[in-house]
C-alpha cells in the first residue's frame, strides 16, 4: 500500500482550528496509514485557545472545561503549535504553499458588529467586543478602560451582551476567584457604575442568549435584576417557540418567574421604603436604539443618554416600530450586536457577511470556484453564530472535503495526467524543519507548546502567590502584555 505525505497549516489556534486538527489526526486514511500526517497550527496571540482565553468572560463555568479538551489535544504532542506568528506579516500565503499541502483558515471572528446609528462616535460609546479584549487582558488592547458612567446602556440580547452587562454589574472582588488580570480588577473596583440597562428588539422569546447566561445573572451578589411589565408580549410565533423548544420555554420561565417575584414585592410596599442592593441590572425589551444622545456645552462630546422606539411584535417573532420614542439618561453605551470576520491578506472576502468566501469550508477564489488547497472551518466560515457544537460540525465538513480532495488528486496523479506541479503548487519535498527555519530567519520571536505549558504554569504561580497574600483563592492570574507573555514562554524571567 502507498502512503500519502500530507503536511497541514491551520491559522487560528482557537476551538475551530484545534478541533480540525484533532479530526484531521483521527481520520481513517491517517489511522489505516494511508497518509502520513504533519500539522502545524500558528496563531497571532504568543498562547492558544482564541475566543476562548480572549472573548469569553472569565466567570464563565464552563471556559475550564472547554480548555481542558483543547488542552489534551494539543499535548499529545502530534499537532505543532506556533504562537506568536501573525499571518500577512510574518507569513505569507506564498510561504505557506511552499511548505504545505492545504491550508485551513479558522481566525475566527473577534471584531464587533457595526451599529449604524446617530452618536455612535461620542466619547462613552463602546464597542462590547473591544470591553470583552481589555477584560480578559488581550495583549494587543489599552490596559486602562474609563468606568465613569453611573449608569450604563448595552444594547444586545446575545450571549456577550449579557456578559457585558454581568461584569459591569457585578463588584470586582467577586470575579478575584476567576482569572482576572491584577489591571481589570483593579478597574473594576473603582467603578461608578451603580445601574446597568440592557436592551433588546424584540420580545422575551425571542433573546439570543442562553438559559446558563441568564441563571448567571441571578448568582451576582448585591445586584438586583428589575424588569418591566410592559415589557413582556408574546405573538403566535412566541407561544409556538415556548411550546416547541425547550431553551425557550425555560428563558421565557425564568424570566416571568423573575418577573412574578418582582411583583410581590411591589405587594410589600413602596420601593423607597425596601432596602435594595447597590447595584441594578435592568432588562428592556421591545426597544430599537435610534440615536446615541450626546450631551451640551461643554459635554456636547460626551454620551449624555440613548433613544429607542418601543417595537412590537408582528406575529412571527418580529418585531416593527410603534412610532412611541423613549429615552434613558445614560453616560455610556455598550454597543453589543454581535461579532465579525476581517478580511484576510491574499484571500478573497464577503464583507457582507464578514467571511472567506466557500463551498462546504473549501475556499473559493474571485471567480466563485474552489482554490486549490485552501480551506476554512469556524466563524470565518459561517460567520458568528452558533456554539461549540456547531464549530465541531464545521470542522468535520472541512475536513471531510479536505481529503475527499486528496483522493482525487491521488488519483490523478496515479493516471499520469498530473505530470508537473502547476503554478503555485505546493513542494511535498519541503522538510517540517524549515518553517521553523524561516521564522527564525526572519526573527519572528514565536512561542511553542512547551512554552505555553511555561506561561500556563507562571500564570498558576501568581494565582497562588495571591491566594496566600489575600482574602481570596485565585486559581490563576492573567499575563496581559505581549512582551511578557513571550519572555515567559521562553524561560525569561521578567516583571509583569
Amino acid at each position: 500500500m502507498s502512503t500519502t505525505k500530507l503536511r497541514v497549516a491551520v491559522i487560528g489556534a482557537g476551538p475551530a482550528g484545534v478541533y480540525a486538527a484533532d479530526l484531521l489526526t483521527k481520520s481513517e486514511p491517517v489511522i489505516s496509514g494511508a497518509v502520513t500526517l504533519s500539522i502545524d497550527l500558528f496563531d497571532r496571540y504568543p498562547a492558544p485557545y482564541g475566543l476562548i482565553r480572549y472573548g469569553v468572560a472569565p466567570d464563565h463555568p464552563r471556559i475550564k472545561g472547554i480548555v481542558t479538551a483543547l488542552h489534551k489535544v494539543l499535548d499529545r504532542g502530534d499537532i505543532r503549535f506556533f504562537g506568536n506568528v501573525d499571518y500577512g506579516t510574518d507569513l505569507s500565503l506564498t510561504d505557506l504553499r511552499r511548505h504545505y499541502d492545504a491550508i485551513i483558515f479558522a481566525t475566527g471572528a473577534s471584531k464587533g458588529a457595526d451599529l449604524n446609528i446617530p452618536g455612535v462616535e461620542l466619547e462613552g460609546s463602546f464597542g462590547g467586543a473591544d470591553f470583552v479584549s481589555w477584560y480578559d487582558g488581550h495583549p494587543d488592547v489599552p490596559r486602562e478602560w474609563p468606568l465613569h458612567a453611573a449608569e450604563v446602556a448595552v444594547i444586545g440580547n446575545g450571549n456577550v451582551a449579557l456578559d457585558v452587562a454581568r461584569v459591569l454589574s457585578k463588584h470586582a472582588d467577586d470575579l478575584l476567584v476567576t482569572e482576572i488580570p491584577d489591571n481589570v480588577y483593579l478597574a473594576l473596583k473603582d467603578s461608578a457604575v451603580t445601574d446597568v440597562h440592557v436592551f433588546g428588539r424584540r420580545g422575551p422569546a425571542q433573546v439570543k442568549f442562553t438559559p446558563l447566561e441568564l441563571r448567571e445573572l441571578a448568582h451576582a451578589k448585591d445586584v438586583d435584576i428589575v424588569l418591566y411589565p410592559e415589557d413582556f408580549e408574546f405573538d403566535a410565533a412566541s407561544d409556538e417557540a415556548i411550546r416547541t423548544n425547550n431553551q425557550t420555554r425555560t428563558m421565557v420561565s425564568t424570566l416571568t418567574n423573575w418577573l412574578a417575584e418582582e411583583d410581590d414585592d411591589d405587594a410589600k410596599g413602596p420601593a423607597a421604603t425596601r432596602p435594595g442592593a447597590p447595584r441594578r441590572l435592568h432588562l428592556h425589551f421591545l426597544h430599537n436604539p435610534v440615536e446615541i444622545l450626546r450631551g451640551v456645552g461643554a459635554d456636547s462630546g460626551w454620551v449624555a443618554g440613548i433613544r429607542f422606539e418601543r417595537t412590537e411584535l408582528d406575529g412571527t417573532g418580529n418585531a416593527r416600530g410603534t412610532g412611541a420614542f423613549v429615552d434613558y439618561p445614560v453616560q455610556a453605551v455598550y454597543r453589543s450586536v454581535g461579532y465579525f470576520g476581517s478580511a484576510l491578506p491574499e484571500l478573497e472576502f464577503d464583507h457582507q457577511r464578514g467571511v472567506i468566501p466557500n463551498d462546504g469550508g473549501r475556499v473559493l477564489g474571485a471567480d466563485g470556484t474552489p482554490v486549490q488547497g485552501l480551506y476554512a472551518t469556524g466563524w470565518i466560515k459561517r460567520g458568528p453564530v452558533g456554539l461549540i457544537g456547531h464549530t465541531k460540525g464545521d470542522a468535520l465538513e472541512t475536513i471531510t472535503g479536505l481529503l475527499e480532495d486528496l483522493d482525487q488528486r491521488a488519483a490523478v496523479v496515479a493516471h499520469g495526467a498530473l505530470d508537473a506541479p502547476r503554478p503555485g503548487e505546493v513542494d511535498r519535498t519541503e522538510a517540517p524543519d524549515t518553517v521553523v527555519e524561516l521564522l527564525g530567519g526572519r526573527g519572528v520571536a514565536y512561542t511553542t507548546w512547551q512554552g505555553w505549558l511555561e506561561l500556563d504554569a507562571h500564570e498558576l504561580s501568581l494565582g497562588a502567590a495571591a491566594t496566600a497574600a489575600g482574602p481570596v483563592g485565585r486559581e490563576r492570574v492573567k499575563v496581559v502584555p505581549r512582551e511578557s507573555m513571550v519572555a515567559i514562554s521562553s524561560g525569561t524571567v521578567v516583571e509583569v
